[in-house]
């Protein structure tokens, strides 16, 4: 491996105990009983299995609902416009650098004007207030997942580097009421998802599961296709319908997981093992080193980016071969 690469991955190799998900939760208004009750049955769901599956602790989930009154418990504050910005400025200057602030909004969309709204309690939240609040992040990584109808506005308006934008629409024009959703939220509950069988699911594969059953559903239902969502990660502001790891979008949402672990326990990476965790921060950090050369492909000789590519994935196979042989010693 090349000095510049051996130096990239030791850069990317995470801390142990330091590195964890916030998981906020945001649901707007449903207008109708059946929507009320349906967006916060998937803000349910995600939490649960944000908690019960993956190991965050309770105090790194936020929920924001319509009707606090309809879960009282687990509602931190009502869904309002102010009651998010503060959220969300509060945890710009509380949460560690290192962590993931993963954000996901469920509910009503609307696109006029060219202005890209969610629909709230009491004045919506247009795409442009929430760059302002996302802006105060800095340059941390940040998932936003806006699973509302009429949301591909959101992409360009919130795109940066670092970020992983999802959609469940590519325009504002796509206004009928997007079951993206529903999918997106699925693919953390079971396995099906882990399309590499990695035991953990990252964002990049929860969106192409979503995306893959969505048009299934439409399939089934022999519907024609009214909802087509979008991920941006590499900053340019335009989503891409077929993310992947070695496309132009996805190597990021690739590296990003919900987990209260750090990235360097999880998959069987136990604190009783150190040598075993050791392996698993080399993997992790190998992935993440993939991952940037690839965002970097552009700016790279052909050559170049080749050889680098080659060496990385020749140590990640020698790591992964170096992790089965301990799990089944």
């Amino acid at each position: 491996m090349t000095k510049t690469i051996l130096m990239l991955v030791a850069l990317l190799v995470p801390t142990p105990l330091l590195s964890q998900t916030v998981l906020v939760v945001i649901t707007g208004i449903g207008g109708e009983a059946r929507y009320a009750e349906r967006f916060h049955t998937w803000a349910a769901t995600l939490m649960d299995a944000a908690t019960d599956r993956y190991g965050l602790p309770d105090s790194n989930v936020v929920y924001l609902a319509a009707d606090p009154e309809r879960d009282p418990s687990r509602t931190t504050a009502r869904s309002t416009r102010e009651n998010i910005q503060a959220t969300l400025s509060r945890l710009a200057a509380t949460t560690p650098a290192d962590d993931l602030v993963f954000i996901v909004v469920i509910g009503h969309g609307s696109y006029r004007n060219g202005i890209s709204k969610i629909n709230l309690p009491g004045p919506d939240m247009t795409a442009a207030e929430f760059a302002v609040a996302l802006d105060a992040f800095g340059d941390r990584p940040i998932v936003f997942a806006n699973l509302s109808s009429a949301s591909g506005e959101f992409v360009k308006t919130l795109s940066a580097p670092n970020r992983t934008i999802i959609t469940a629409t590519k325009s504002g024009m796509e206004r009928n009421q997007s079951v993206f959703g529903q999918f997106f939220v699925a693919a953390f509950v079971g396995d099906e998802a882990d399309a590499d069988n990695d035991e953990r699911l990252s964002v990049l594969e929860a969106f192409n599961y979503a995306r893959s059953e969505v048009s299934r559903a439409y399939d089934k239902d022999q519907k024609l296709l009214s909802e087509h969502a979008v991920l941006d990660d590499n900053g340019d502001g335009t989503g891409s319908a077929e993310p992947g790891p070695d496309a132009e979008d996805g190597p990021l949402a690739a590296t990003f997981l919900l987990t209260g672990a750090t990235r360097t326990t999880i998959a069987g990476a136990s604190s009783d093992d150190p040598q075993l965790a050791r392996l698993y921060a080399d993997k992790v950090g190998l992935e993440q080193a993939i991952a940037e050369l690839r965002r970097r492909k552009a700016s790279l000789e052909k050559d170049d980016y080749e050889d680098q590519l080659e060496e990385l994935l020749v140590d990640l196979a020698l790591t992964n071969r170096a992790i089965r042989s301990r799990e089944g010693s």
